[in-house]
């Protein structure tokens, strides 16, 4: 692979948070901020902070930045400005637009999920079995835990409503044919809703080309502030009674769905992730990322065991593993000590513990890679490994 698309060290100098010897590989629960991001957030609170709809100045420029920010997302996602939606969390929009779509849902309607899935993508549709009687099915992982699409094909019924999946596993790294998955989902006459969190900082999102009906993501993943956001197809989202308050907007369509005031310093923040993001561009972080994990796979000490594909065909760089005769939790300590910083437990992948048979609780150890971690650093975590096998 070649190094230079990618400078790593122009971009570690953009990150504040960086300039210290602890190694961050704790990305996949959520990434550090270049300055740019962060400057943005105080930025807009020193200068512009108001609420929007007033005549006076700072209340016209957060208008402006609302707009700005619908508009990056869409240039983010693929799709039109009017079907974002910004929220509190993930979660929280997750539960919201289920919610909205169980107006439309009855009794014994069929919702698959996989065994992949983070449980954002999980609880709300099981609370809606305890509401209103939806039947809900998981999709299987073969031995590499990669999605089994004969599996998903197979449990499609004339009932199936919604296939919800991930556009990447958070605690293994599978991940799966998007393309084709909507595919088999619109075959059957279900919604392909995405659970894109994971994925977020590792590729280039187009909802447009993947076809799916509702994508959900967060941008503290992608080097942005803690915050969630959705995608809704137009079409469809006009065809759901939002849960609002009567005088908020109702137009554009994804604005139905931000409830209350906005978080308006952490909307600047993102616009200025998604404009760090673009300039360095998707194919050098891809390439970046890609040289790194295969790094770790090569040099992965024997009697490390890895849960998920080895290679990086089909994955990105987060790997899930364990020691034998040692907890999660003792590994990443052990690493903590060397100013390694990963995670241990569930992940909130609760079906991929379960499927890989590992205790719920201390689970496995993460590692995640993203573009801003070193070879050096990989290396790092690697040593720290080998001295406990």
């Amino acid at each position: 692979m070649s190094a230079t698309l990618l400078d790593v060290d122009a971009v570690r100098a953009r990150f504040t948070a960086l300039d210290r010897p602890l190694a961050f590989f704790d990305g996949p629960g959520g990434t550090q901020c270049p300055d740019e991001v962060i400057d943005a957030i105080a930025d807009y609170l020193r200068r512009d902070n108001a609420n929007i709809g007033a005549p006076y100045e700072t209340s016209r420029r957060t208008d402006a930045l609302v707009a700005r920010a619908h508009e990056r997302a869409a240039l983010f996602l693929g799709c039109e400005a009017g079907e974002v939606a910004f929220g509190p969390s993930m979660t929280s929009l997750n539960f919201l637009l289920t919610r909205a779509l169980a107006r439309n849902l009855e009794a014994g309607d069929e919702v698959l999920l996989t065994r992949l899935d983070h449980d954002a993508n999980v609880a709300p549709w099981l609370a809606l079995a305890d509401d209103i009687g939806i039947v809900v099915k998981y999709v299987d992982v073969n031995d590499d835990l990669a999605l089994d699409l004969e599996d998903l094909a197979a449990k499609r019924t004339p009932r199936t409503k919604v296939v919800a999946f991930p556009a990447a596993a958070n605690s293994v790294g599978t991940k799966p044919d998007v393309e084709r998955i909507v595919e088999l989902a619109h075959e059957a006459g279900a919604l392909a809703w995405i659970d894109a969190v994971h994925y977020g900082p590792h590729g280039p999102i187009d909802v447009s080309s993947w076809g799916c009906d509702v994508l959900v993501c967060s941008p503290y993943k992608f080097f942005g502030p803690h915050m969630g956001m959705a995608f809704g197809r137009e079409e469809l989202l006009r065809g759901w009674r939002a849960y609002k308050v009567r005088p908020s907007a109702n137009e554009p369509v994804g604005r139905r769905f931000e409830l209350g005031t906005s978080q308006h310093e952490l909307l600047a923040g993102f616009v200025a992730a998604v404009d760090y993001v673009h300039s360095l561009g998707w194919e050098a972080i891809v390439e970046h990322e890609t040289a790194l994990g295969e790094r770790f796979l090569e040099g992965l000490p024997d009697g490390v065991a890895l849960h998920g594909l080895p290679t990086m065909e089909g994955r990105v760089a987060t790997f899930c593993f364990s020691v034998p005769d040692r907890t999660a939790r003792s590994v990443a300590e052990h690493l903590a000590e060397r100013d390694v910083a990963v995670w241990w437990g569930n992940y909130y992948a609760l079906e991929t513990m379960r499927h890989l048979g590992l205790d719920e609780d201390d689970g496995a150890v993460r590692a995640g890679i993203v573009h801003y971690n070193t070879a050096y650093e990989v290396d790092r975590l690697l040593t720290g490994l080998s001295e406990l096998v």
